[in-house]
């Protein structure tokens, strides 16, 4: 029996703000002693009252409008209500049916909505005293935390995993968050439904998936397992499951949720937020050139293949030292290909080198193959004739003999020549004699 996948992402991202999203305490909480980073805002304590978040409602819609989504002008905050020990006062501080952004699309998938909350406290579960128990650290408690809703338009696990790789990279070149999966400051959930032809009445939530890579294998897992379920003629049971990266597996959670059981109702304590036009003309000026945009410009610009321009391109600063790079060798006369493949192709530590000294050694090393190419044979046939015996030890195994002639080589053209190059020659000459 065949049956359509429908595959819904809901991602949560930390947003790189100095302060949390309702109150002044600092948002860097990562490594710092638990509970440190709070106040009676941030605690859920009575009578506090919280106060929006500027910088973080600019950044929510830049993601929008890098993701194609319309922007809201006017919006509010409301309040989703459920008891659970990571949320202090009972409720969270997010937004329902007027979010900042909406209708959206990217990588041909739609966006439903991008919209901004305050993020929950932090559990962790241990034994203590020969105790199970739980301790809760409200350092994360009410860091701006963005929420980008699709819509089910996603067919396969590889589908996901690429949308999701290229997401984490859009939202590292608005500088708005590192998408660090490991410190949780990119979340995963996927909604997973399976349907003869169209969208069924059921979905099943997966959580709690910390790795573009855990996302994709639990993808596939639950498709498989919900297909099985189908073809006995029963219906998967709507509820919220876990990925167990051991035995390669899902398991169920919860039943889950729907939205009336969360109650949603306005924020009382946050007046409606009103948008004007000029403030988001001026934050969609203030858009950087983005990932694919970045690509098409170096493949014309540059004249680089495809597949370097996108390795290039995967990463803000690579691009970057790229560019600075290419300015200064095209006016030494060097290809903008070379530093390309040179950056591609050797492992280049960018945060310990600076661009000009980068362009320096491709130069000393362009002026040592000039040399080489002139005096190289005779130099090495020279050394092998006088070092006959170093040669004989080479061929018996005695390989890092090699490296004295090497440095034969080196003493000879003093200095002026690329010593692997240099062996490489020497080997091939020795293999053939």
């Amino acid at each position: 029996m065949t049956f359509k996948t429908f595959i819904g992402l809901e991602i949560h991202i930390e947003l790189k703000t100095k302060a949390k999203m309702f109150c002044r305490c600092a948002a860097d909480y990562f490594g710092h002693e638990p509970n440190t980073h709070v106040c009676p805002v941030c605690l859920g304590l009575p009578g506090a009252l919280p106060v929006p978040n500027k910088k973080a409602i600019e950044l929510t819609i830049m993601v929008g409008q890098a993701l194609n989504c319309q922007i809201n002008s006017f919006s509010k905050f409301d309040r989703k209500n459920y008891f659970y020990p990571d949320l202090p006062k009972g409720y969270q501080i997010s937004q329902y049916d007027l979010p900042f952004c909406k209708n959206g699309e990217f990588l041909n998938v739609k966006i439903t909505r991008t919209h901004l909350e305050e993020d929950t406290a932090k559990l962790t579960h241990l034994r203590l005293d020969g105790k199970e128990v739980s301790l809760i650290d409200f350092n994360r408690s009410g860091v701006p935390l963005l929420e980008i809703v699709t819509e089910p338009d996603i067919k396969s696990s590889k589908q996901a995993k690429g949308f999701l790789k290229k997401l984490a990279q859009t939202v590292r070149y608005l500088n708005v968050s590192d998408c660090n999966m490991e410190k949780g400051s990119m979340r995963l959930e996927v909604n997973i439904s399976l349907g003869k032809d169209r969208l069924p009445d059921y979905k099943v939530e997966l959580k709690n998936l910390n790795s573009f890579r855990f996302a994709e294998k639990a993808i596939d897992y639950e498709i498989k397992r919900q297909r099985e379920t189908l073809e006995k003629g029963e219906k998967p049971i709507q509820e919220t499951r876990g990925w167990d990266e051991k035995r390669q597996r899902t398991f169920s959670q919860r039943t889950k949720e729907e939205a009336q059981d969360y109650r949603y109702f306005p924020e009382p304590d946050i007046p409606p937020i009103r948008l004007n036009e000029k403030e988001v003309t001026e934050i969609k000026n203030s858009l950087p050139e983005l990932p694919e945009e970045k690509k098409q410009r170096f493949i014309k610009v540059y004249r680089l293949s495809e597949y370097n321009a996108s390795l290039l391109t995967e990463n803000i600063k690579t691009a970057n030292f790229f560019e600075g790079s290419a300015s200064l060798a095209q006016k030494e006369g060097i290809e903008t290909s070379k530093i390309a493949n040179i950056l591609n192709n050797r492992k280049i530590n960018i945060s310990k080198i600076s661009t000009g000294k980068f362009v320096k050694d491709i130069l000393d090393e362009k002026n040592k193959v000039q040399i080489k190419d002139q005096d190289l044979d005779k130099i090495i046939k020279k050394v092998l004739e006088n070092n006959q015996e170093v040669v004989k030890e080479i061929k018996k195994g005695k390989e890092i003999a090699i490296e004295f002639l090497v440095g034969q080589v080196m003493k000879e053209t003093k200095g002026q020549v690329d010593p692997n190059h240099a062996r490489s020659i020497l080997r091939e000459k020795i293999k053939s004699a």
